[in-house]
């Protein structure tokens, strides 16, 4: 059990006006921070003069591709989605862990391009193109690329040549394993691929998937970066070099550039990989990278996103130069990400959520759609981005004649995964508080207690359980303790993290619930 009270410390690092430099830090593996905490896997990565751009996957969230702005590659900023209008990407019928995959963010003629797959039954259902000249939006309807495959990515060449890579089921004769890189010429301007499709490279490791492709020039060199290994404790980032973007690609003998697999289950940060390179006004290279932060074999954080230093020898890129991990983030002295807690993005699951905000208090229109469903519930969320937090609200109870509806907290993983501690109303009225777990396809009730008609509820995670309750005069009652590995992606499995957010089943014309003081509260062990 957790105890009644926690302590939230904030903590402050000073401002970081500029890119960090490559000169001597010393930050400990276990004091590591990811600089985008919480669910936001694949990064990808360009910057337009002294501002850098981020976007990462958001599965079945809406809305869809968070975009985030930096000034320092340490300190973000959410500034828009890509995928902001619900018209513009159907996540219908999807689980959690398909829909929007992996995108590539880059610049080019004053136009941001990003391109992304959506996914079906974990695998690449059509894969889209969209602009925007502000990466803040309004963003450009979604074109259909026609590509095959998963993890899209573009690279404009010097000679105004632009090129298409992504990752698929390998075709050729000769592949030495069950996926391929392969490219073809992008039509810039209109947004379109042309010519053939020529294989490029089968990965470095024998028999592993080849995925998350990304091109860059050095000089005469054309670097391709791809990820293997899987996205989980074998993760790696590979390599390999040609003199021309169509090949013949030469395998990186240093391959893997970067990984954790040899640090075993102690290592604090796990499942290292997906580079994307970036430059800074100054000359040095940056890579964001994903991972995650187990504890005690699980993770339900999700993929979080992390700052690598990158120096350039002659064979190519070197990944946190004299230590090859992410254990000693050279450079990140002084320019730490802050403890304190940036600005939710809320967000719904296969579409938008009827609600609305006055400041802290949430009004939350219901939905006949279970969160157990594959259809679009009432629910709105908030990514957990710590291991030891509380997530708490004062929720209404139904009206009395609503027997079937209830409202409350969840700590959502996955449609068949995930605890909710709700308030509704029994066959004879009475208000009852029930923890349910929903796990093997059932519902479990963990604890059921009397209730009022406004009730102040709380999850709370010391990072190996979450501990549900009521709260009276600021003290918690704790009516139920699930073990954190329920909700861990190694015990239910899928791509993302936990979730903690509000949820209104009910009949459509049911009343809103009005959920008040809407409060969340995290902080770094």
């Amino acid at each position: 059990m957790l105890m009644a009270t926690l302590s939230f410390v904030k903590w402050s690092a000073p401002h970081a006006p500029h890119a960090p430099t490559h000169q001597g830090a010393d930050v400990s593996a276990a004091e590591i921070r990811p600089v985008v905490a919480g669910c936001h896997p694949d990064p990808s990565i360009c910057r337009v003069g002294a501002d850098y751009y981020l976007v990462t996957s958001s599965f079945t969230y809406f809305p869809g591709l968070p975009v985030h702005r930096s000034r320092d590659l340490v300190r973000w900023e959410r500034v828009g989605h890509v995928l902001a209008d619900p018209a513009h990407v159907d996540l219908a019928g999807l689980d959690v862990s398909d829909g929007v995959w992996a995108p590539t963010i880059r610049h080019h003629d004053g136009l941001f391009h990003v391109v992304y797959t959506v996914a079906e039954h974990r695998r690449g259902r059509a894969t889209f193109v969209s602009t925007a000249t502000d990466p803040a939006g309004p963003w450009s309807p979604p074109v259909d690329l026609g590509a095959d495959g998963i993890d899209p990515s573009l690279f404009f060449d010097a000679d105004g040549r632009a090129w298409f890579t992504a990752a698929r089921d390998a075709l050729s004769a000769d592949a030495t394993g069950p996926a391929e890189i392969y490219l073809r010429e992008f039509d810039h301007r209109a947004l379109r691929l042309v010519g053939p499709s020529s294989v490029l490279w089968h990965g470095a490791v024998a028999g592993a998937w080849a995925e998350a492709p990304h091109l860059y020039r050095r000089g005469d060199v054309y670097h391709l970066l791809a990820a293997e290994g899987g996205t989980e404790r074998n993760h790696a980032v590979t390599a390999a070099t040609a003199h021309s973007p169509t090949g013949p690609y030469t395998t990186d003998p240093r391959s893997p550039l970067l990984t954790h697999r040899h640090l075993g289950a102690g290592a604090a940060v796990q499942n290292v990989g997906h580079a994307d390179l970036v430059d800074t006004p100054e000359g040095d290279t940056w890579a964001v990278v994903l991972g995650v932060r187990p504890l005690d074999g699980g993770h339900t954080l999700g993929r979080e996103v992390f700052l690598v230093p990158v120096s350039w020898a002659p064979e190519g890129p070197v990944f946190a130069p004299g230590t090859g991990t992410l254990a000693d983030p050279d450079g990140l002295a002084g320019h730490r990400p802050p403890d304190d807690d940036a600005p939710a993005d809320w967000v719904g699951l296969r579409g938008p959520a009827a609600h609305r905000w006055d400041g802290a208090d949430l009004a939350l229109a219901p939905a006949p759609d279970e969160l157990a469903s594959l259809g679009r519930p009432a629910f709105l969320g908030r990514r957990q981005d710590r291991h030891h937090c509380a997530f708490a609200a004062t929720v209404p109870a139904p009206a009395p004649d609503s027997a079937d509806g209830h409202v409350g907290l969840v700590a959502f993983q996955h449609q068949d995964r995930h605890v909710a501690q709700r308030v509704r109303r029994a066959p004879g009225g009475d208000v009852v508080v029930e923890t349910v777990l929903r796990s093997g396809g059932a519902h479990t009730v963990l604890a059921r207690r009397p209730g009022t008609d406004r009730q102040r509820l709380e999850i709370r995670s010391d990072g190996r359980h979450y501990s549900f309750g009521t709260v009276t005069d600021g003290v918690l009652d704790v009516h139920a303790t699930v073990d954190a590995r329920l909700l861990s992606t190694e015990d239910a499995g899928g791509f993302v993290g936990v979730l903690l957010g509000v949820a209104h089943q009910g009949p459509a014309e049911a009343p809103w619930a009005a959920v008040e003081d809407v409060t969340y509260a995290g902080r770094y062990a």
